[in-house]
């Protein structure tokens, strides 16, 4: 967990952020330009690298940010899926299983796909996206 000048220090870089939509906190595994991506449609989108431990973060630090800023927490990495199911953490979850991607490719699947994330985050904790679909777990 984070200590409180750790903390104080990344709330203080929070100006650049954007106002509305949907927040997102984007994991370690997915580059920073997709926090940057969704910055422009509006939503409010920061990147491990953002965190004091940047990507550092351990999972549980990631959660708790998460958690207690009402973000989802975007990410490649199926260990947050059993923490979801077993620590009920973090409170909403994207996962993105695309298999190896290249970061142009993995924008135009967003471009394609994220008025249906949006939708699919109405009603439960956790989206997933692949090259196919978008899968809303209930």
């Amino acid at each position: 967990m984070l200590d409180f000048a750790a903390r104080l220090a990344y709330q203080s870089r929070g100006a650049h952020r954007a106002v509305g939509g949907v927040k997102f906190l984007v994991d370690a595994q997915l580059p920073r330009r997709m926090a940057a991506w969704l910055t422009v449609r509006r939503h409010d989108a920061i990147h491990t690298l953002d965190l004091p431990r940047r990507n550092l973060s351990s999972d549980t630090d990631v959660c708790a940010i998460a958690d207690s800023e009402d973000r989802i927490v975007l990410t490649k990495d199926e260990d947050f899926v059993r923490t979801l199911l077993v620590q009920d953490t973090p409170q909403r979850l994207l996962l993105v299983a695309t298999g190896n991607i290249s970061n142009n490719d993995l924008i135009a699947l967003f471009d394609r796909s994220l008025a249906l994330i949006e939708r699919g985050f109405e009603n439960v904790r956790f989206v997933e996206v692949n090259q196919q679909a978008v899968i809303v777990h209930g």
